[in-house]
Protein backbone atom coordinates (compact mmCIF):
# COMPACT_ATOMS: atom_id res chain seq x y z
CA UNK A 1 0.00 0.00 0.00
CA UNK A 2 1.40 3.27 -0.84
CA UNK A 3 0.71 6.87 0.29
CA UNK A 4 -0.08 10.08 -1.35
CA UNK A 5 0.71 13.64 0.06
CA UNK A 6 -1.21 15.59 -1.59
CA UNK A 7 -1.39 19.77 -1.70
CA UNK A 8 -3.39 21.21 0.83
CA UNK A 9 -7.06 21.64 -1.40
CA UNK A 10 -5.57 20.91 -4.44
CA UNK A 11 -6.00 16.96 -5.09
CA UNK A 12 -2.90 17.06 -7.09
CA UNK A 13 0.20 15.28 -5.69
CA UNK A 14 3.33 17.66 -4.82
CA UNK A 15 5.92 18.38 -7.58
CA UNK A 16 9.01 17.78 -5.85
CA UNK A 17 11.17 19.83 -8.26
CA UNK A 18 9.16 22.86 -7.57
CA UNK A 19 9.64 22.75 -3.78
CA UNK A 20 12.88 22.39 -4.22
CA UNK A 21 13.36 25.41 -6.10
CA UNK A 22 10.86 27.63 -3.51
CA UNK A 23 13.36 26.33 -0.70
CA UNK A 24 15.45 29.09 0.57
CA UNK A 25 19.39 28.23 0.45
CA UNK A 26 20.86 26.90 3.69
CA UNK A 27 22.92 30.15 5.27
CA UNK A 28 26.36 30.37 3.89
CA UNK A 29 27.34 33.25 6.30
CA UNK A 30 26.58 34.29 9.63
CA UNK A 31 27.60 37.56 9.75
CA UNK A 32 28.90 39.43 13.34
CA UNK A 33 28.91 42.96 13.16
CA UNK A 34 31.39 44.14 16.15
CA UNK A 35 30.62 47.89 16.24
CA UNK A 36 26.83 47.39 16.07
CA UNK A 37 23.97 46.90 13.50
CA UNK A 38 24.12 50.01 11.43
CA UNK A 39 23.90 50.63 8.01
CA UNK A 40 26.86 49.13 6.80
CA UNK A 41 26.53 45.84 8.44
CA UNK A 42 22.80 45.71 7.01
CA UNK A 43 24.53 46.81 3.50
CA UNK A 44 27.00 43.99 3.62
CA UNK A 45 24.50 41.44 5.33
CA UNK A 46 22.30 41.81 1.87
CA UNK A 47 25.67 41.89 -0.52
CA UNK A 48 26.44 38.63 0.89
CA UNK A 49 22.94 37.43 0.04
CA UNK A 50 23.65 37.57 -3.41
CA UNK A 51 21.56 37.89 -6.48
CA UNK A 52 20.68 34.40 -7.55
CA UNK A 53 16.86 34.38 -5.64
CA UNK A 54 17.30 31.45 -3.34
CA UNK A 55 17.00 33.41 -0.13
CA UNK A 56 17.98 34.17 2.90
CA UNK A 57 21.97 32.76 1.99
CA UNK A 58 23.35 35.10 5.30
CA UNK A 59 22.08 35.70 8.86
CA UNK A 60 22.85 38.04 11.64
CA UNK A 61 24.45 36.54 14.62
CA UNK A 62 23.93 38.21 17.80
CA UNK A 63 26.20 38.45 20.46
CA UNK A 64 26.43 35.16 22.56
CA UNK A 65 24.37 33.71 19.95
CA UNK A 66 27.09 30.68 18.85
CA UNK A 67 27.73 30.42 14.95
CA UNK A 68 25.91 27.57 13.63
CA UNK A 69 26.81 24.56 11.92
CA UNK A 70 28.30 24.64 8.60
CA UNK A 71 28.46 28.69 8.55
CA UNK A 72 31.16 30.73 7.47
CA UNK A 73 31.59 33.36 10.10
CA UNK A 74 31.68 36.95 9.05
CA UNK A 75 32.87 39.99 11.02
CA UNK A 76 32.31 43.37 10.34
CA UNK A 77 34.29 46.25 11.30
CA UNK A 78 34.77 50.03 10.67
CA UNK A 79 38.25 51.25 9.35
CA UNK A 80 38.73 52.60 12.65
CA UNK A 81 41.68 51.71 15.35
CA UNK A 82 38.55 51.35 17.82
CA UNK A 83 37.02 48.74 15.59
CA UNK A 84 40.96 47.03 15.39
CA UNK A 85 41.08 47.00 18.95
CA UNK A 86 37.40 45.37 19.49
CA UNK A 87 38.30 42.93 16.67
CA UNK A 88 41.50 42.05 18.43
CA UNK A 89 39.41 41.02 21.40
CA UNK A 90 36.69 38.86 19.66
CA UNK A 91 39.76 37.00 17.51
CA UNK A 92 41.92 36.39 20.68
CA UNK A 93 39.43 34.54 22.39
CA UNK A 94 37.52 32.72 19.03
CA UNK A 95 37.51 29.08 19.41
CA UNK A 96 40.03 27.24 17.56
CA UNK A 97 39.31 23.73 15.99
CA UNK A 98 35.57 23.74 16.62
CA UNK A 99 34.34 27.07 14.49
CA UNK A 100 36.14 27.99 11.23
CA UNK A 101 38.16 30.78 11.49
CA UNK A 102 36.19 33.88 10.12
CA UNK A 103 36.23 35.92 7.41
CA UNK A 104 36.52 39.87 8.25
CA UNK A 105 34.94 42.75 6.34
CA UNK A 106 37.01 45.68 7.03
CA UNK A 107 34.07 48.86 5.56
CA UNK A 108 36.20 52.16 5.18
CA UNK A 109 34.80 54.79 7.38
CA UNK A 110 36.40 57.58 5.33
CA UNK A 111 37.83 58.27 1.66
CA UNK A 112 41.08 57.58 2.93
CA UNK A 113 43.13 54.25 3.76
CA UNK A 114 42.80 53.41 7.53
CA UNK A 115 45.30 54.91 10.36
CA UNK A 116 48.68 53.38 10.97
CA UNK A 117 47.27 51.75 14.33
CA UNK A 118 44.74 49.92 12.55
CA UNK A 119 46.40 48.74 9.61
CA UNK A 120 49.20 47.59 12.43
CA UNK A 121 46.45 45.38 13.85
CA UNK A 122 45.11 43.72 10.76
CA UNK A 123 48.15 42.79 9.57
CA UNK A 124 48.86 41.46 12.95
CA UNK A 125 45.81 39.36 13.24
CA UNK A 126 45.06 38.26 9.19
CA UNK A 127 46.68 35.02 10.51
CA UNK A 128 44.04 34.15 12.45
CA UNK A 129 41.59 35.02 10.19
CA UNK A 130 40.04 33.38 6.61
CA UNK A 131 40.90 36.66 4.85
CA UNK A 132 39.98 40.36 5.21
CA UNK A 133 37.75 41.67 2.54
CA UNK A 134 37.89 45.63 2.19
CA UNK A 135 34.88 47.64 1.37
CA UNK A 136 35.48 50.84 -0.02
CA UNK A 137 34.35 54.07 1.35
CA UNK A 138 30.57 54.29 -0.30
CA UNK A 139 29.09 58.20 0.40
CA UNK A 140 25.94 56.59 -0.38
CA UNK A 141 25.84 55.04 2.77
CA UNK A 142 25.71 57.73 4.71
CA UNK A 143 22.37 59.35 2.65
CA UNK A 144 20.10 56.39 2.47
CA UNK A 145 17.31 55.97 4.29
CA UNK A 146 16.88 52.07 3.42
CA UNK A 147 19.29 49.35 2.86
CA UNK A 148 17.10 48.82 -0.49
CA UNK A 149 18.42 52.25 -1.84
CA UNK A 150 21.88 52.15 -0.91
CA UNK A 151 21.86 48.52 -3.00
CA UNK A 152 20.50 50.45 -5.94
CA UNK A 153 23.87 52.62 -6.04
CA UNK A 154 26.21 51.39 -8.77
CA UNK A 155 29.48 51.69 -5.96
CA UNK A 156 27.60 49.47 -3.83
CA UNK A 157 26.44 46.93 -6.51
CA UNK A 158 30.19 46.66 -7.66
CA UNK A 159 31.77 46.50 -4.07
CA UNK A 160 28.81 43.46 -3.36
CA UNK A 161 30.13 41.42 -6.83
CA UNK A 162 33.91 42.04 -5.81
CA UNK A 163 32.88 40.62 -1.87
CA UNK A 164 31.15 37.83 -2.44
CA UNK A 165 33.42 36.91 -4.95
CA UNK A 166 36.52 37.11 -2.85
CA UNK A 167 34.20 35.05 -0.10
CA UNK A 168 33.44 32.75 -2.75
CA UNK A 169 37.37 32.10 -3.75
CA UNK A 170 36.46 33.04 -7.19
Amino acid sequence: MTTQVLDEGSGVPPDPVAAAERAPARPLYGLMPIHGYDIAAAVVLRMLDGDDGRGLRARGIGPGEPVPYGVQPVIVIPSTVYGTVLLEAIVRGWPTGAVPRPWLVVVADAPARPAPAARYRLRALSGRLAGIAYLPYLPVLRAVERVEDALADGAVARAAARLRAQLEGK
